[in-house]
């Protein structure tokens, strides 16, 4: 028997709770477990009851969805909604593990699900393992003292192991976690977020390109008009307008043929 996500949703407004209402019922290993008109209810129930995920929009009278989460010790995984695009980059800046703009999609609230649950179950298994503040940066001879070399270690779990920058095409967070790719197709979670990441980090290999993700340049593809940064393996990352400038005036400086 599959394990059961305790969710609860809050939205003020009663069409878009609906859909969301609608579209979660029909994913198999949730089970909502409340539904809220507004923060303040979502914020008693929360308080009484257990709950694995919140889907909660971001305008709401009273108490909003950022204010929900900040009144919360200890909250349950994340997930905001909003017709408002623009309220992504704050809403990243809180550890939310997604964002979704309305008009809320099956689809995309699989995606965003998967990601939570997904979340939940590394926070688990790594839940006994001692915590980081850090990437372990080495080089052959030891600590390094601020060069950083062509590799680099992390520690998953309680091993250590060693990454080459060169076999690393992308870096996402993960709230508090960050996940590796690479290009043999290896996933590495370190407990380390992913601003800590990006301050270790050679920023002649990885550049920051949006709150969630770090890619690295040397396995760049494209970028197309729509601002979407295409990667070796075709992978797809969003370029947020936020770091657009910098990006282009690496990839202008480094790697334009003039």
């Amino acid at each position: 028997m599959s394990i059961k996500y305790k969710c609860l949703i809050a939205d003020d407004n009663m069409l878009d709770r609906d859909v969301v209402e609608m579209n979660l019922s029909k994913i198999d290993n949730v089970t909502i477990e409340a539904v809220c008109s507004n923060g303040l209810e979502a914020s008693t129930i929360l308080i009484e009851k257990e709950i694995d995920i919140v889907f909660t929009d971001i305008d709401m009278p009273d108490m909003n969805g950022m204010e929900l989460l900040q009144s919360l010790k200890q909250p349950p995984v994340f997930i905001f909604i909003s017709s408002y695009g623009e309220y992504a980059a704050e809403s990243y800046n809180m550890d939310v593990i997604d964002f979704i703009v309305k008009p809320v999609k099956l689809p995309r609230l699989v995606k965003a699900v998967n990601k939570a649950i997904e979340y939940i179950e590394l926070k688990k298994k790594l839940g006994n393992a001692e915590k980081n503040d850090k990437v372990i940066l080495l080089n052959d001879e030891g600590l390094n003292d601020g060069g950083i070399k062509d590799h680099f270690f992390i520690k998953e779990n309680y091993d250590y192991i060693k990454v080459e920058n060169k076999e690393v095409v992308y870096i996402e967070s993960m709230g508090n976690f960050s996940r590796l790719y690479t290009t043999e197709n290896k996933k590495y979670i370190t407990l380390v977020g992913l601003k800590n990441v990006e301050a270790q980090l050679p920023t002649e290999d990885f550049i920051r390109v949006h709150k969630q993700f770090i890619i690295n340049i040397n396995h760049l593809i494209s970028l197309s008009n729509n601002n979407e940064i295409i990667l070796k393996g075709n992978v797809i990352i969003p370029l947020s307008t936020v770091y657009k400038s910098a990006f282009m005036e690496i990839i202008n400086k480094k790697m334009l043929l003039r």
